[in-house]
């Protein structure tokens, strides 16, 4: 489990097989980056429920609140599970997509 800052997101990484101690890291560590944008690289080794992701979806409002992006990227998952508004891509340059797309609205006004 590590976390590394990039030019324009923070990327939170797991790299054990436990979501629990993952999510216990991320957490702990979460509220220095509230008014960053977060990608969370979830391993395709972890074998996740949708209601483990769905952990993730208070942070996802709590950055869309503060105006940044927060994104989950996990291979092995049905979007259509999560609500509209809940960033959940399999690649990191999809992630980067999808920060670039929300910068460009911000910057609209949307």
């Amino acid at each position: 489990m590590k976390f590394e800052q990039k030019q324009d997101y923070v990327l939170f990484t797991s790299e054990s097989e436990s979501f629990n101690d993952f999510y216990d890291f991320f957490t702990a560590n979460h509220k220095t980056f509230t008014q960053n944008s977060v990608f969370i690289y979830l391993s395709s080794k972890l074998n996740l429920q949708t209601s483990d992701i769905s952990l993730f979806l208070q942070y996802a409002d709590l950055h869309q609140k503060n105006g940044t992006t927060f994104v989950v990227i996990y291979q092995n998952v049905d979007v259509d599970s999560f609500p509209e508004t809940f960033n959940i891509v399999p690649t990191l340059v999809e992630a980067e997509d999808v920060l670039e797309m929300e910068n460009i609205q911000r910057d609209l006004g949307f």
